[in-house]
């Protein structure tokens, strides 16, 4: 467990200190960082049973409307393993209930905050990991990235985590530069 969590906080440390470096190329490098924290997220979660896949089966990474990664999102998946599954990225244009019913972790991106809160409101009849990006609207997921002083950084809302029988672990509450705790 210590090693896992020294893990994290060295990879955040690198991550964010190659964006200080280079603010001509931050959006390259943000998208980056975005697309390796991603996968990695579920490493710090706990989801109920139902919600887990089945053997066999991978770790289900969903983009939800836009999609900022490309690549970046599929190499990063790649190299990533949750609790023995394989992680494969799967792109939605849209909220289709019956399509995204598989998905652990879902990365929404709509193309307008309502837009976005809509594909929210949907993915809350599920157990998914939902994650937001502060530079696509104001709408936010249980995890939504933001950049500080050039470091994308996130905030967590443990009680919509919560609410879905989502765990979040304290190492990553604990990282985070901010964490709704309050109903």
């Amino acid at each position: 467990m210590m090693v896992r969590s020294l893990r994290l906080a060295l990879f955040l440390w690198a991550a964010t200190a190659a964006l200080a470096g280079a603010p001509v190329r931050a959006q390259a490098s943000e998208d980056a960082v975005k697309a390796a924290f991603l996968p990695k997220f579920a490493r710090y979660i706990d989801m109920p049973a139902a919600a887990k896949p089945s053997p066999g089966q991978p770790f289900y990474l969903c983009l939800i409307g836009r999609d900022p990664f490309g690549p970046l999102i599929d190499r990063a998946a790649a190299n990533e393993t949750i609790d023995g599954h394989a992680v494969a990225v799967r792109r939605f244009a849209n909220v289709d209930s019956a399509a995204i019913a598989g998905c652990h972790i879902a990365f929404v991106a709509g193309s307008s905050d309502e837009a976005t809160g809509q594909m929210l409101v949907t993915l809350r009849r599920q157990a998914t990991l939902t994650i937001t990006d502060a530079r696509m609207g104001r709408a936010r997921g249980m995890i939504h990235f933001t950049v500080i002083d050039g470091r994308v950084r996130f905030r967590i809302d443990q009680v919509a985590a919560s609410a879905r029988s989502i765990t979040v672990s304290s190492r990553l509450l604990a990282l985070a530069v901010g964490v709704n705790q309050e109903p």
